[in-house]
């Protein structure tokens, strides 16, 4: 099975179609005020708009509200929410019948077993570390990525560029991989060429 492609952070109708365009399979709009990536909820849904049914569209949140979760992912028709802060296994159960991705930021494999028994539809491995959760460009552990596989189909974050996507591949054989910043020219503004380059050498990893 070919691995899966999240371009997340999207800020822009233009950056969400080159995603599209170059074969991404979901983008990810971010909600968290702490990022340059925030958008709100009536730009997510142009966004969201723009390229509905080309690919899926995951609303993240950190340590969000439920009822704040529930009224935006459903104004912008979200296919996922992906939960990237301390959100508990009973909130998660609470957001039913939303699908969900939850996010682990791992470093040892203590943090790996905290996905035991946690109800997501995906996990998402990140790296540990930094004053922000995701969206950093710093590397995960990727043999602990790999062994977290044991839990369920995992996205794969943490620092993944053009350059590098085809090794991660190769070293933890994820469902998905997810980039933000190994996109972009700027904070929160993507470059379609690097979209392209990450896509193609992300397939061409799957394919080989």
């Amino acid at each position: 099975m070919s691995t899966k492609i999240k371009i997340c952070g999207i800020t822009r109708v233009e950056d969400a179609v080159a995603a599209a365009d170059a074969g991404a399979d979901f983008i990810g709009v971010n909600f968290w005020q702490g990022t340059p990536r925030c958008v709100d909820a009536a730009t997510a849904r142009n966004i969201a708009d723009a390229v509905r049914g080309r690919v899926k569209v995951v609303a993240v949140f950190v340590d969000e509200k439920r009822e704040k979760i529930i009224e935006i992912a459903g104004r912008i028709h979200a296919d996922y929410v992906q939960l990237h802060g301390a959100e508990s296994a009973e909130f998660a159960r609470s957001l039913a019948p939303l699908k969900i991705i939850k996010a682990f930021a791992v470093a040892s494999e203590a943090d790996v077993e905290q996905m035991d028994k946690f109800p997501a539809d995906f996990y998402l491995i990140d790296a540990k570390g930094g004053a922000m959760p995701g969206g950093t460009g710093k590397r995960a552990d990727w043999s602990l990525a790999r062994h977290a596989r044991r839990f369920g189909r995992i996205f794969l974050a943490g620092g993944l560029t053009p350059d590098n996507v085809a090794d991660a591949i190769a070293a933890v054989e994820p469902y998905a991989v997810d980039t933000a910043s190994g996109v972009e020219s700027s904070p929160g503004i993507k470059d379609a060429l690097r979209i392209r380059r990450f896509v193609e050498n992300a397939k061409g990893a799957a394919q080989g």
